[in-house]
């Protein structure tokens, strides 16, 4: 890789052993993809929640916030994806003291390098939008997705010790999506159906990342009668980055990049009434009894959280299924504010600020708790959340508030 010379005294050790170790990460990484060099970043978006550091992790963190402060300052505003718990709930849904202990010392490593702890995977809706052409290196790939397709930025899957790398040396490896040649579509469908709420979206999110399947495959969506609003395109990426590793995606008219005559020439796939119906129905079981519906994945908008207290309002939660609606932080002061969450809490819903249900510590929690049947509006979820041992059904907003009221499906 072409080094300049502010990078070489990097990995010489010129501006301290966090830089160091940052430089040195990134060259692996760019030498992996044959990258041709580095290029600048104006933001990066870290995923660092402790279920997936563990002790090993945070003592990594701890290790290089030791340094002095001028080698450890994260160059370019750096963001956080959403912590492993919330303090003001986790001993309701039966998070341990432990967990909370590694928590408070992988913030604390965090905040010494300079990061904002934004805990978020809207940051997209919520703190800085990014435009057309910016160079990122995010995080979570529903944040990459959405930045790529709807904003027509520019950035790769990051994870969490490459986008620390990104924040520290202000640069990330030129490959992938940052290249004009991978931004061009090579798969095509159409859409031959109205999509009736954000499940849906979601649903055909799952259909078109399993017929990609590779980080590789660019998805041309035609036939989108009606321009999708930020919620639906958010449960769409979503979706479609968990169920097919892809980050990029096109709609014509509707997203930032338009695509080229040709770009895409195959055959379109199409998808209908049918195959959203069959996508939704392969998580049904109604009659069974619900033990947590969950509104997250990604976390909810003000939105999103204004429906929830509608659907709510005058109902209770059944007293053996637990309701949980997760935001971020800046989503559940407004929401505090509008008086949305005290609707929401009067139903006896849970609200939580910072999280998101699959990184904490889901399978912990099944234990502690007791469950196993999960409904969520979320399709991203229901595509994670059987390898912590339950069994989710994917319904729409209405629906999953009917199941935590009656207790079971429906």
């Amino acid at each position: 890789m072409r080094l300049n010379d502010e990078e070489r005294a990097m990995l010489a050790g010129e501006a301290g052993e966090p830089r160091r170790w940052a430089i040195q990460h990134q060259i692996a990484v760019g030498e992996f993809f044959d990258a041709a060099d580095l290029v600048p970043v104006s933001q990066t978006h870290i995923m660092a929640d402790t279920e997936s550091l563990g002790e090993a992790g945070v003592g990594f963190l701890e290790g290089l916030a030791a340094a002095p402060e001028t080698a450890r300052r994260v160059r370019v505003p750096t963001l956080t994806d959403p912590r492993g718990l919330d303090f003001a709930v986790y001993k309701r849904l039966g998070q341990s003291e432990a967990m909370a202990a590694l928590e408070t010392r992988a913030i604390a490593a965090l905040k010494a390098f300079g990061v904002l702890m934004t805990d978020t995977c809207i940051n997209y809706q919520t703190i800085m939008p990014p435009v057309r052409g910016e160079h990122l290196a995010m995080g979570d790939t529903g944040v990459v997705i959405y930045s790529n397709s709807v904003f027509g930025a520019r950035s790769n899957f990051e994870g969490g010790p490459s986008a620390l790398a990104a924040g520290l040396t202000g640069r990330t490896p030129r490959y992938g999506f940052h290249l004009a040649e991978c931004r061009r579509p090579t798969r095509r469908f159409r859409l031959d159906a109205t999509l009736r709420d954000l499940s849906e979206w979601g649903a055909l999110g799952g259909i078109v990342g399993r017929a990609c399947g590779s980080y590789w495959e660019v998805p041309l969506i035609e036939g989108i009668e009606a321009v999708p609003g930020s919620d639906a395109l958010k449960h769409f990426g979503a979706a479609l980055a968990s169920y097919g590793s892809v980050a990029l995606f096109r709609m014509p008219g509707i997203t930032a990049e338009e695509p080229a005559l040709g770009d895409a020439p195959l055959e379109p796939v199409l998808i209908g009434r049918a195959e959203i119906d069959a996508f939704v129905a392969s998580y049904a079981a109604p009659g069974d009894k619900v033990d947590v519906v969950v509104f997250a994945a990604p976390q909810l908008s003000l939105i999103e959280m204004q429906q929830v207290a509608a659907a709510l309002d005058g109902r209770q939660v059944h007293h053996e299924t637990t309701l949980l609606v997760a935001t971020s932080p800046e989503i559940k002061h407004a929401a505090d504010r509008m008086g949305l969450t005290e609707r929401i809490e009067a139903a006896g819903a849970i609200v939580a600020a910072g999280i998101c249900f699959y990184q904490s510590y889901a399978g912990e929690l099944a234990e502690a708790n007791g469950w196993r049947r999960l409904v969520t509006n979320s399709a991203k979820l229901t595509n994670i959340i059987g390898g912590y041992g339950y069994r989710p059904s994917l319904l729409s907003l209405e629906r999953c508030v009917d199941a935590a009221v009656a207790g079971v499906m429906r």
